[in-house]
């Protein structure tokens, strides 16, 4: 188990992957907040990130994220979130084999805020949103943001009970190992970040 150096322990954003009404991505976030905030107790602070309260439109900023010269208030509002944490979950449905649009249209708006953070990623649906999951390791990759290796894969009919999210053993566990491989590389990272600040 891995402990932070810091005197500031690490800060995890649950992000969530859909803006549609009554999504299941907001219940499987807020479930998964619970959950990590008890596992990490002493090691990281948890957070809810809800893309849905951010209002943002189709990418609309007349450069492009790298450069980083954000002129809509929605991006500069979203970005400042961001980037007060050192870590996040992506929770991601699987919608016609990939992430939503409105998850990957909030990670398109921002680079810096990405940049040199570690992610965990679950996934939901009918075979627990794999290729969703994959999709959105490209993306991430992209913008420098360093997924870790276990990926959390609930399935609608094995790891819900209507609404509620009941995972499996085996779930549970996955979410336990990618927590912990969360830690590690946000440790990690969080030290080369300090560094290239000095």
């Amino acid at each position: 188990m891995t402990t932070t150096t810091s005197p500031h322990p690490l800060s995890v954003a649950v992000v969530t992957g859909s803006t549609r009404p009554n999504r299941r991505s907001l219940r499987v976030a807020e479930w998964f907040v619970g959950l990590a905030a008890e596992a990490l107790a002493g090691r990281a602070d948890v957070a809810l990130l809800d893309i849905a309260d951010f209002d943002l439109p189709l990418l609309d900023e007349p450069t492009a994220a790298a450069v980083g010269e954000y002129t809509r208030d929605h991006t500069l509002r979203w970005a400042d979130a961001v980037a007060e944490f050192d870590a996040f979950v992506f929770v991601t449905p699987e919608y016609n084999h990939s992430m939503p649009a409105a998850l990957k249209n909030a990670i398109d708006f921002l680079f810096a805020e990405w940049t040199d953070k570690a992610a965990g990623l679950v996934g939901y649906g009918l075979d627990g949103g794999v290729r969703a999951v994959e999709h959105l390791r490209l993306t991430l990759a992209e913008v420098k943001v360093a997924c870790v290796r276990s990926s959390v894969p609930l399935s609608l009919s094995g790891d819900f009970d209507g609404d509620a999210v009941v995972p499996s053993p085996r779930a549970r566990a996955i979410c336990d190992r990618m927590l912990d491989e969360l830690i590690d590389w946000a440790t990690a990272l969080r030290s080369l970040r300090t560094e290239s600040v000095s």
